[in-house]
């Protein structure tokens, strides 16, 4: 269980630009880490230099206390499984999952024990001489994750391992990753462009941007909750991003919207960098947002528009509001289809509210 530390990381490929900008980022040991980003960011480059698969054209890795930046890639205590699981089709379960602890040339039996044992611990052990070709989608990802495992890897990174597979086995091996991450203690490093799989797993996790560098590190709570940027805001979940101008602020602080009018909001303490006047941007989750034909009091705010389109989810139905200024707001409703408290369909006119509290100001 050691921790990573990255130090103005930077790699680019000749005539290609940068992909990596200059990266500094701590993953603390024994937790269960997230790198999540659009497709092209560099998450994947990222993850071949920390396992050796690339070098970087300056800056340090360190694995602990010891820097591993120029350490050959077998020496590396480091195992990946990739997104395409890179099994050997012509080698049966046990082989795949025995080959790591045959080039160290452990004794036989030392290594039909840890095999075996690995095996069961997967739920495998009725497929252990099949050849993997023979084996569901599910089936192969376990055995990828065994093999990476069965040597007992110090840092296991993980490239997108659940992409080849459905929805509703996706998430079943989400869960099992996170029961076998508990059981480890290893350090997990998980790419993903997917934020439901990122906020599910991760203990901490860090955005990345297209232009290959960090937007926000934090807890999946903080980052949903209180991101820093519209990029962050918009990537990791859904939001409404409004624009306006600070007023009022050393009294009761308010945003003033070009036609949409003036709206109370929430100033914490870390947000010292507003000023009266500030040109700002603001993040409101569609689920934080109340909906309704009639009017409510007890709110900070409240807007009227017209309900436009109404997509439903399932456990929520998504509506999408119409102001006056023809702006667009999304807006999520838990259902409550036995007991519902009013029937909102297309055209009605509503009454939009939230508190402000629930107004994130944004840096950028």
């Amino acid at each position: 269980m050691r921790s990573i530390k990255l130090e103005k990381l930077k790699k680019s490929i000749p005539g290609g630009g940068t992909i990596i900008n200059e990266i500094s980022l701590h993953i603390p040991a024994g937790k269960f880490f997230a790198l999540l980003g659009p497709s092209g960011c560099g998450k994947t480059t990222l993850l071949r230099l920390i396992a050796g698969l690339e070098k970087a054209d300056s800056g340090c890795i360190f694995l602990g206390h010891e820097d591993i930046s120029d350490l050959p890639i077998h020496e590396r205590p480091i195992n990946i499984v990739f997104q395409n699981y890179a099994l050997f089709p012509h080698l049966d379960v046990f082989d795949n999952v025995a080959y790591s602890l045959k080039l160290k040339k452990l004794p036989k039996d030392v290594i039909e024990q840890k095999v075996i044992k690995i095996l069961e611990s997967f739920h495998l052990e009725s497929h252990i001489y099949k050849l993997t070709s023979q084996l569901s989608g599910g089936q192969q990802q376990r055995v990828a994750l065994a093999r990476a495992i069965v040597n007992e890897p110090s840092v296991l990174l993980l490239d997108e391992p659940l992409a080849a597979l459905d929805f509703k086995l996706r998430e079943k091996m989400l869960i099992e990753l996170i029961e076998l991450q508990d059981k480890l203690k290893t350090t997990f490093v998980y790419v993903t462009h997917d934020q439901f799989e990122a906020l599910t797993v991760a203990d901490q996790m860090a955005i990345m941007n297209h232009r290959g560098q960090i937007e926000q590190i934090g807890t999946p709570k903080e980052i949903y909750e209180f991101p820093l940027s519209s990029f962050v805001a918009k990537f990791v979940g859904t939001t409404n991003i409004l624009q306006g101008t600070v007023r009022n602020l050393q009294s009761d602080p308010e945003i003033e919207i070009p036609s949409l009018g003036t709206f109370k909001i929430y100033i914490p303490q870390n947000k010292e960098w507003i000023r009266e006047g500030s040109q700002v941007s603001i993040s409101i989750r569609p689920e934080k947002i109340f909906i309704s034909k009639k009017a409510v009091p007890n709110f900070s705010n409240s807007l009227k528009g017209t309900v436009q389109s109404i997509v439903y989810h399932g456990r929520s139905t998504q509506y999408n509001v119409l102001l006056k200024d023809h702006t667009k707001l999304q807006v999520f409703e838990q259902n409550e289809e036995h007991f519902p408290q009013e029937v909102i369909d297309y055209d009605n006119e509503v009454y939009l509210y939230w508190q402000k509290e629930n107004v994130v100001l944004l840096e950028r």
